[in-house]
Parts: structure tokens; sequence; C-alpha cells
């Protein structure tokens, strides 16, 4: 047997070699260790007839379908290859059986009750009618949290630490959930599920789409001190969802508020300009606080009179080139209050620097001796009035802009 696109050649007489090589890149086990980034070499979809029920342990194999009946220790072994957690990826393994489901529902029963002692607790996963309702009450938990603290729209992150807090912990929560709804076969694209005790019973997911991508900037502003604080956060942020690109989400949805309003705009009905300008703000809560306030910026400019729209730019183009107008100012004021070097400035920004990185060789050292002390002294003498020693102000001029390099961008207090 010759398996061109893996480059392997076995046959009758080395079967067992091919089966080894077979487990190793299920197990990713030597020589396939690092198999997660060599996808040329991964296996997709394996078919076997009483094979591969024992020996090996896969992270990634997570779906199971069973077209025979099993019984006893077949059914273990079997369920058994889809049994290895993998973080959020794979919180749990999925079987789905098709010969006579009622049969093989028994059989996995009397299965689970031999070999668990009948105490199978943490077996089974909740099936997804269950994950449904658990998003729906740790929504209203979410919901609850904001209502308290008087923000509606869930727009921005509630003042109080012990309110974030508890917004991350039921975030945290909410995502797992989702995350195993979502290997069960939910989309955001359906909002109504039939149940699975009741086939005639329907349960309504109570939040939407958008409503999901609200709260997802803000649990990643939590991880910026709620969006420019500064404070320290004591909570804990799952790096897994704050990795989760928020970059061009949502973006049909607030563009078609948009051009809605544009048209409305014309019209001269003021009732329904009310209306669709609400809407159209509804939408930009899952921009960030900076962001929100950028496109408030640019509907004000619209409102005036200040702005031709051109019908085939979107309304995040729009956003981009405000934001990139606003972060040239930004630039150019802390250039002038502190005299930097702003080429350097410019090409240490657009590193993305972090807190764990931005000395790296030296760099924000090398950027940091360009400050003219004249200047800087002048700006936060201006500031406090009163006169400073040079020590200080250059202790000051150093937390500025570091603070400015880690949040992309500040807007400057002015100096009287």
């Amino acid at each position: 047997m010759t398996i061109t696109a893996y480059g392997q050649n076995f046959d009758l007489g080395t079967h067992a070699n091919f089966k080894k090589d077979l487990a190793a890149r299920l197990a990713h086990k030597a020589p396939y260790v690092r198999i997660e980034a060599e996808p040329e070499k991964r296996l997709d979809l394996l078919i076997v007839v009483n094979q591969m029920l024992t020996g090996f342990d896969s992270k990634w194999v997570n779906t199971l379908y069973l077209d025979k009946l099993l019984e006893f220790e077949n059914i273990i072994q079997a369920f058994s290859r889809a049994n290895r957690l993998f973080g959020p990826d794979k919180p749990f393994g999925t079987i789905r059986y098709y010969r006579k489901p009622h049969t093989m529902k028994r059989n996995v029963a009397a299965a689970v009750k031999l070999y668990s002692g009948d105490k199978p607790i943490g077996l089974f996963a909740d099936r997804l009618p269950m994950n449904l309702e658990r998003m729906n009450a740790s929504f209203a938990e979410i919901t609850t949290i904001f209502s308290a603290a008087g923000i509606t729209d869930f727009i921005k992150l509630p003042d109080d630490l012990t309110a974030r807090a508890a917004f991350a912990k039921q975030f945290n929560q909410f995502s797992a959930i989702l995350e195993a709804a979502k290997i069960q076969g939910f989309t955001w694209e359906k909002s109504v599920y039939a149940s699975a005790d009741d086939p005639n019973a329907l349960i309504q997911l109570t939040i939407s789409h958008h409503q999901y991508l609200t709260l997802l900037q803000r649990y990643k502003e939590l991880g910026v001190g709620g969006g420019g604080g500064g404070e320290s956060i004591p909570f804990e942020i799952d790096s897994h969802i704050t990795e989760i690109d928020t970059g061009k989400i949502d973006a049909d949805y607030m563009n078609s508020r948009f051009e809605k309003y544009l048209k409305v705009l014309q019209s001269g009905d003021e009732q329904a300009k009310e209306t669709t300008l609400a809407d159209l703000h509804r939408s930009f809560t899952s921009l960030s606080q900076e962001d929100q306030k950028i496109a408030e910026i640019f509907l004000h400019d619209i409102q005036r009179g200040d702005m031709q729209i051109d019908p085939s730019r979107t309304f995040r183009d729009y956003l981009t080139d405000y934001k990139t107008q606003a972060k040239n100012k930004e630039i150019a004021t802390i250039v002038s209050y502190l005299g930097l070097d702003q080429a350097k400035l410019i090409a240490l920004m657009n590193t993305h620097v972090t807190e764990a990185n931005h000395n790296e060789y030296g760099r924000f050292d090398d950027l940091r001796e360009t400050v003219d002390q004249q200047k800087a002294k002048a700006y936060f003498e201006g500031l406090e009035g009163k006169s400073l020693p040079m020590f200080r102000v250059n202790i000051k001029a150093s937390n500025l802009l570091r603070d400015f390099l880690l949040r992309g961008g500040i807007d400057l207090k002015k100096a009287s």
C-alpha cells in the first residue's frame, strides 16, 4: 500500500508498522510530536471496523461516529478514543451513534453501570439544550451586574472593581459553556433550538450575537484596567478569550445601521432620525471605549455638515480614518511637550510593545534619551503649578512615555 500524500509505503508484511504510524499521527507522538504545526501530516478522518479501539489517546480526536451496535468493553474502549481533553478547544469528546439509537442508549447505560461502579459522576457532558439554558442563566447574571451599576446596553464597564470581578467570573463561565455548545452544533445564526426532553418544546437563546460581541469587548477591556484606568486587576482574565479577534466583528451590523441613518438624515423626519440614531449608537457598544468616542466625534461632524460622505466607503473605513487622525494628533502632542524624536516613537509604537518587551535591546531607553529636558520641565511644571527638580521631571517623563506606548497613545492634559 503506497500512501503518496504522506510519503509512506506499506504492504501486508509491514501492516504492523502501518498501524503504529497511524497511532503515532493520531496521538501526536514521535516522530509526529509537532504535527499540529504540520497540517500536511495530520489525519482528518479515520474509518475503521473493529480497529484502533485501544493504544492511543489524541487531543485532536473529538468526535466518534458509530454505525454499528457495541456492548460493554467495546463501548468503553471506543468512547475512550475521544476522552482526552484539550482546554477550551476540546472541553469534551462527542459521540454520535446512528444504528438503533435507543438500543445503543441502553447499552451505554449498562456499560457505564458495569465499569464505573454505577457512579458516572462527571462522565457525561451537558447536552446542547441544557447548555443553552445555562448560557441564558449566565447572561441573566451578567445583565443584573450591569443594570445594578446603571449601565444600559453594556456600553461600558462598571466602575466598581467588585462588579468587574463578578462580570469576569460570569463571562469566563459563559465562554466555557459557549465553546461546549459550538462543538455540539450551536451557531449564532440560529437562536431557537428544540428541547432534548420534549421535541415540541423550544429553547430561545436570550443573548444576541451583537450583545455577545459587546460583552467580549468589555471583557477584553478588563485587562487594561477597564479602558485606561491603569488600576490593578484583582481577578483572573482568561487569555484564550482575550485573544478572540474583534477587529472586524459585527462590521456588517454596524454599517447597516449607519447606512439607514444616512438615508433618514436626508428625509427631514425628526422622529425617524432619533430612532435610527439611537439604533446606531447601540451598535457602537461592541467597539472599544476609545473607538466609541471617535465614532461619536465622526457622527457630530456629519450632523454639523462638516463631513461629505462617500457611499462607497463603510462606517469602519471612516472610523479607521478618524482613529489615524486622532493617533497622529496624540503623537504630535507628546512630541511637542517632551521634545521627543518622532520617528523613533512611531517606530517603537509599530512594534506593538508590552510591559514585558518595551525595553528590549534598550529601545525604550534610547527613545527616552531623546526627551528635551527643558521642554519636559516646562510641561510638568505647568501641569502642577510649581517648580520641579530635574530628577522628578525625568521620572515623570519616563512614566508618561511608558504609559503612552503601552496604551497605544493617550490624550495628554494641557499645561496651564
